[in-house]
């Protein structure tokens, strides 16, 4: 697994050895950031359920100012610090715009201190339906100053998320049993490109 794009394409990620996390595939953190566009530039991010640390150093790499990676596995945490410490040599930043917090991600603490731009989820399939509605609920409550904020959230094909308050702009990948991604904006909030 390595970054996509940006200032640090291709150097590689490490994952934690086991069941410990599913890390998005790179052309799906492809096609996610060519949607995303301009919108990455200078953004703040929180990247929840963050496994590896793909989505938020992705990110990273192709502008963003700086964000936060919430992740509860502790083998998980340290290759999210691996990994950051590996993008930033790449990139020519420094760390001090990141945070790794260690805790369970259905909180949404908001990791670093900024309210974020795009919010990256990435949950287990498993505990999807369990937990979106509480996800979306506490994050209408934190990006209640940035209106044009995106959360971008990856869920098995076969299903479908309509969390109360939130649109749906654009959805990657909708074949059943596959990994797809909505784009997720407020209501009245500007269309994602």
């Amino acid at each position: 697994m390595r970054i996509s794009g940006g200032a640090a394409r291709g150097i590689p990620l490490s994952v934690p050895k086991g069941d410990a996390v599913r890390p998005a595939t790179d052309g799906m953190r492809q096609a996610v950031f060519s949607s995303l566009g301009g919108r990455v530039a200078g953004a703040w991010f929180l990247d929840l359920f963050a496994g590896s640390g793909a989505y938020g150093l992705e990110a990273l790499s192709r502008g963003a100012a700086g964000g936060g990676f919430v992740e509860q596995n502790a083998k998980a945490v340290a290759c999210v610090r691996r990994n950051i410490a590996a993008v930033t040599k790449s990139v020519g930043c420094g760390e001090e715009n990141l945070s790794v917090v260690q805790a369970d991600a259905r909180t949404v603490p908001v990791a670093g201190g900024q309210v974020p731009d795009l919010v990256f989820i990435d949950p287990p399939y498993e505990m999807i339906a369990s937990v979106a509605p509480g996800l979306f609920s506490r994050l209408t409550e934190i990006l209640a100053g940035k209106p044009d904020a995106v959360v971008v959230f990856e869920y098995p094909g076969e299903l479908d998320l309509a969390p109360a308050g939130w649109v749906l702009r654009k959805r990657l990948g909708k074949g059943a049993r596959q990994p797809t991604v909505g784009f997720f904006v407020r209501e009245a909030a500007p269309l994602v490109e």
